[in-house]
């Protein structure tokens, strides 16, 4: 039998939270890449990637994962697929990020960025999936699974479409809860779909793999250096609304200049006379 809380609601609430703060900060990199030119637009847009697909949904699902047990079995982690699995939802979120503003925020950029950023994610769970080793046979149902792979796919193109519109701590805030609450919804529904069978009175321990308490420290520690120094560097960069600000008073400079050299232009032409 197969037990999703086995360690109560600290692990599904743990998990939401970060998730939550893991699309706080990813959107608020991209409100600073819209108002950003170059590579600082770049730079800005690959943090909200690793924000959004590292902590709010690749954290999200491991965190989510320590609550998972099979009755009569020990679980155990693969951790490179385990490490492939984080990579991926972060080049797939980073993916549909650069699809967005490259395309624009059209219907057809939004929902092809989300059709491939939701297909990702999906991908990264059942990667993460494949990562657990429980020593038994694992299977899946196939209506469960599309019905997880459409919230996916929903909530990547309502992130995508939230990252390119959100500007200010009100919508960050509603906007980082719609897509925990989306993030969570995809990945318990596709935590449904798994079946098991133990045989009663067994004790299965799987082979390879590290159990969950050899991967919970350096998970912890890794996740808090990360936080902290996102956290640092959006704290310490000029906001969105500063950065827009200093972009409007360069144009206004612009133009003052522009205005200066027109009216000196017939007193340079009067003197060459």
């Amino acid at each position: 039998m197969i037990d999703h809380f086995a360690l109560g609601w600290v692990t599904p609430i743990i998990s939401f939270l970060l998730s939550c703060a893991g699309c706080a900060v990813g959107l608020t990199c991209t409100a600073r890449a819209r108002v950003s030119h170059g590579l600082a637009s770049t730079g800005w847009l690959a943090l909200g990637a690793v924000s959004i697909g590292g902590t709010g949904i690749w954290v999200m699902h491991f965190v989510a994962m320590l609550g998972f047990h099979v009755r009569g079995t020990e679980t155990r982690f693969d951790v490179p697929l385990t490490i492939a699995s984080g990579l991926l939802a972060i080049a797939v979120v980073g993916l549909g990020l650069f699809i967005v503003r490259a395309a624009g925020v059209g219907p057809f950029a939004l929902v092809g960025g989300g059709i491939v950023t939701g297909l990702g994610i999906s991908a990264m769970h059942y990667l993460g999936m494949r990562a657990v080793h429980v020593g038994v046979e694992v299977t899946y149902d196939l209506p469960t699974v599309l019905m997880s792979v459409l919230i996916g796919i929903v909530a990547a193109t309502a992130g995508l479409w939230l990252s390119a519109k959100v500007h200010n701590f009100a919508g960050v805030a509603g906007a980082m809860l719609i897509m925990g609450v989306a993030v969570s919804g995809m990945h318990y529904t596709g935590m449904a779909a798994m079946r098991a069978e133990v045989v009663t009175g067994t004790v299965i321990i799987p082979d390879g793999g590290v159990s969950v308490a050899a991967l919970l420290g350096p998970l912890i520690i890794g996740v808090t250096i990360s936080t902290i120094l996102l956290l640092l560097v959006v704290g310490l960069a000029p906001s969105a609304a500063e950065l827009e600000a200093q972009e409007k008073f360069r144009g206004w400079q612009g133009r003052q200049e522009e205005i200066e050299r027109e009216a000196a232009e017939p007193r340079r032409r009067s003197q060459l006379l």
